[in-house]
């Protein structure tokens, strides 16, 4: 007889509602579903016999008279039940209940005893056991407990697979959040470089008319400065009456005419190089921006770096970092010239900011059958090797909270992964950092290439 106090309070029956047998069909279908395998073990061998008889008709019922016969029957195929008695020689019940808990946990067990104490059942049945049945024990209650035990456990196989998927598509999600996440900053960082590119060319456009008018004036200035000093010495060679040298001379003492002639030339000299200048920051604002290049053309490169370098006088200037050039011979380039000019603006302001003190940064062109490749060689704290597989990730930054976007390499990487070519970096902590980039000459990407604006950091925001 089955102990009904106790196990109906134990173990809840679990019938499954009318939305789960679909749910049920789906998992059947996509898995092998072994509910009619059974495995009884006792080592009387009429009692499981008697029980195998029972069963035959719904399951595919099996046999062992040990614990240690059970768990080679359990080594070579799968069972989605196995049905012990807990009092066996050798090994008993209880021990194979652990095992089976332990290495097959997706097989339920129901432990049968002819020892009737409340303890032992709620033992076993803590110990995992779906059921815990009284020998003798009538067939009518035993096909009630298996059917019982084996709709809790597909059940509960369905819950784990159901967790498993939520797990799956809540990583899925995290991914994808993250990812739209970047593509958002990202999208922002465009905008603000491609309103500050336009911003530049905006300035460059307006300054350019008035600092030619200047530097136009400037050259004539110059000439008509030398004709009136050329009349005026003339004028101090003649021999002038008494009463004009009476009303000049007091003049040429308040006006400093001794020294005016050196005077004049030094200012003109002065105003016609700072309008030598400002020509030359307009020239180089439109030439990075090359807001009117937005198609593919051919492009000199080294010309796109020395603008760069110009409008990093910052860094260059102040005479703490030394740069040295090495370019070779380079043909023009099919290519963005915009973009490309934004990547030598992040690895060269990188450069600078890598160098701590007095260092120095060294560019290296070349040209390899039919790739340029541009190497840039600073001589600051350099990279560890566990950061270095990090670096071109969105948002990685090595910089502290709120100087750095961690979008600048990234970005360059976009952009020249976009022309065909490829960046890699060299680094040893304490020896500097080398960037490398190649870039083909005539690349085949034109076709696949989009026009848009790809956007890189200021130096502000570029990080290493």
């Amino acid at each position: 007889m089955i102990d009904t106090a106790t196990t109906s309070s134990a173990i809840p029956a679990v019938l499954p509602d009318e939305n789960a047998a679909p749910v049920l069909m789906e998992f059947g279908e996509s898995e092998e579903v072994t509910d009619n395998r059974i495995l009884i073990v006792d080592d009387e061998e009429a009692i499981r016999n008697m029980f195998a008889e029972c069963l035959r008709d719904d399951y595919d019922c099996t046999t062992a008279g040990s614990a240690n016969e059970a768990l080679e029957r359990l080594a070579e195929r799968s069972y989605s039940l196995v049905i012990s008695d807990v009092m066996m020689p050798g090994r008993n019940g209880v021990e194979l209940l652990r095992e089976i808990t332990a290495r097959y946990p997706e097989t339920a067990v129901i432990m049968v005893s002819g020892v009737d104490r409340s303890q032992r059942v709620r033992d076993a049945l803590s110990l995992g056991a779906a059921d815990y049945l009284i020998k003798p024990c009538e067939l009518d209650v035993l096909l009630i407990a298996v059917e019982r035990a084996l709709e809790r456990r597909k059940l509960q196989c369905t819950a784990r697979k159901y967790k498993a998927d939520i797990e799956k598509q809540n990583k899925e999600l995290a991914l994808r959040a993250a990812e739209l996440q970047r593509l958002q900053a990202q999208i922002i960082h465009s905008e603000k470089m491609a309103s500050l590119g336009q911003l530049a060319a905006g300035v460059a456009h307006e300054l350019n008319n008035p600092a030619g008018f200047i530097y136009g004036n400037m050259d004539l200035l110059k000439g008509e400065i030398g004709g009136l000093q050329e009349l005026m010495a003339a004028y101090d060679q003649l021999d002038l009456p008494p009463a004009a040298l009476v009303l000049i001379q007091p003049i040429k003492l308040r006006i400093g005419y001794d020294d005016l002639a050196g005077d004049l030339n030094s200012i003109v000299k002065d105003c016609f190089e700072g309008a030598e200048r400002i020509r030359d920051v307009v020239q180089n604002l439109r030439l990075f921006s090359r807001l009117d290049e937005a198609e593919l053309k051919q492009v000199d490169l080294h010309e796109g770096i020395e603008s760069t370098i110009r409008l990093l006088s910052q860094y260059y200037s102040s005479g703490r970092v030394a740069l040295s050039r090495d370019f070779g011979e380079l043909p023009p380039v099919s290519c963005y010239a915009a973009q490309l000019n934004q990547v030598w603006m992040n690895l060269l302001a990188n450069a600078a900011q890598a160098v701590s003190g007095n260092g120095e940064v060294h560019i290296t062109t070349r040209l390899e059958d039919n790739w340029a490749v541009i190497a840039i060689r600073d001589s600051g704290c350099g990279i560890s090797p566990d950061l270095q597989a990090r670096i071109f990730d969105p948002f990685f930054t090595t910089k502290p909270v709120g100087e750095g976007t961690g979008l600048g390499l990234s970005i360059s990487y976009g952009i020249i992964e976009r022309h065909g070519g490829t960046i890699k970096v060299q680094s040893m902590p304490g020896a500097g950092t080398t960037f490398t980039i190649r870039i083909p000459i005539a690349p085949d990407f034109a076709l696949r290439a989009s026009n848009e604006t790809i956007s890189s950091s200021t130096p502000e925001g570029f990080e290493q």
